[in-house]
């Protein structure tokens, strides 16, 4: 499939399909083993899987690069802050998933890196702590803040001071910023979330347009064995199928919900960076209202995940390793697919409840 002349959401559909030969799949068949056949790409599982190609490939596609896929999205964040040199320099959001950020401070008390956070959304801020670094860690938008990077700006200042430039693609996917045309060398995926999009899935991936770097990461990923099961890349790669379509449905869906949320009384500060399917917001009553909206509704779920064909919410700072500077009361909401007449409905249910 030629990609230069194809949209997004034609790439999405068709490309990782296996070839059209007569009495041939229209999908790539989940390949369940250990062992193959010596000749090929791979002789053994860890190494190489058939199945993991249709993934990584229209993923590549869509972010335009190589795509290499993970167990989960903290596999492919470990692989690539492995390739970070000892005692070396690390700038990364001070709001950003906190699995990552975890990650990063664990090696910075062990005197592995040097860490450095900063306010992404803060631009002279951010290039100022990339002099001396290896590494610029992007989120944009931010987990869960919602906080918007100059993405081109801050990735050719890193460049231009000898740092690598990854960013998490997570929220936003190919479908509305593609990192590498900014200049960044790396694009990290959750891909449990958006881009497999039912719940169902855990898995990472990494994309990079740089050769020798696709080797050294595909090198980890054996070495670490942070290697995804067949039947987790077949069904993201079934996921990304349908990608265009559930991230307009969800889109248009968190602008509405956002719009009413921000003229509500009893929502003080409603974020939403103008795409993508999250929205966060607090709550007038604080943490403890929070925590009981989030428990009540009924059509929206509560649960950590996002991402989904299905509504979820929590109030963030339940989770211990959430940064303090994250408001108790505030609730990051991953709108789903469904009616947004039902959603404001449960909504406004929940806000009357609590009140």
């Amino acid at each position: 499939m030629h990609g230069h002349d194809l949209s997004p959401s034609t790439l999405a559909v068709g490309a990782g399909r296996p070839d059209r030969v007569p009495g041939g799949p229209l999908n790539a068949p989940i390949t369940l083993a250990s062992a193959l056949v010596p000749g090929g790409a791979s002789e053994y599982g860890r190494h190489g899987n058939p199945t993991w190609d249709s993934f990584e490939t229209v993923l590549g596609a869509l972010e335009g690069g190589r795509a290499l896929a993970f167990a989960s999205g903290i596999a492919a964040t470990t692989a690539l802050i492995d390739l970070v040199p000892l005692h070396a320099a690390v700038v990364a959001p001070r709001h950003a998933y906190y699995g990552t950020v975890a990650q990063l401070m664990e090696r910075d008390r062990r005197g592995q890196i040097e860490l450095r956070l900063v306010d992404i959304d803060n631009t002279q801020q951010v290039i100022q702590a990339c002099q001396g670094a290896a590494m610029l860690w992007i989120e944009s938008p931010t987990n869960p803040a919602l906080e918007i990077a100059d993405i081109e700006t801050i990735a050719r200042a890193a460049t231009t001071a000898g740092a690598a430039v990854a960013v998490d693609n997570t929220f936003a996917t190919p479908l509305r910023q593609r990192p590498l045309d900014l200049g960044a060398d790396f694009v990290v995926h959750s891909a449990s979330k958006l881009l497999s999009g039912h719940g169902d899935v855990i898995l990472g991936a990494i994309v990079t347009d740089d050769d020798r770097a696709y080797a050294a990461l595909e090198k980890r990923r054996t070495m670490l064995g942070a290697i995804p099961g067949a039947l987790e890349t077949f069904l993201a790669a079934r996921g990304i199928r349908t990608l265009h379509v559930r991230l307009d449905r969800a889109e248009a869906n968190a602008r509405e919900l956002h719009r009413r949320l921000s003229a509500s009384d009893q929502i003080s500060h409603s974020r939403y960076p103008g795409f993508g399917t999250i929205i966060a917001f607090e709550v007038v009553g604080g943490a403890v209202i929070a925590q009981k909206i989030t428990e009540q509704s009924d059509i929206i779920t509560y649960a950590t995940s996002l991402g989904g064909v299905e509504s979820t919410w929590e109030r963030r700072r339940r989770h211990p390793g959430e940064p303090e500077s994250v408001p108790e009361g505030l609730i990051r909401f991953s709108v789903g697919i469904e009616d947004v007449e039902d959603l404001w409905n449960d909504i406004q249910n929940v806000l009357a409840s609590v009140s």
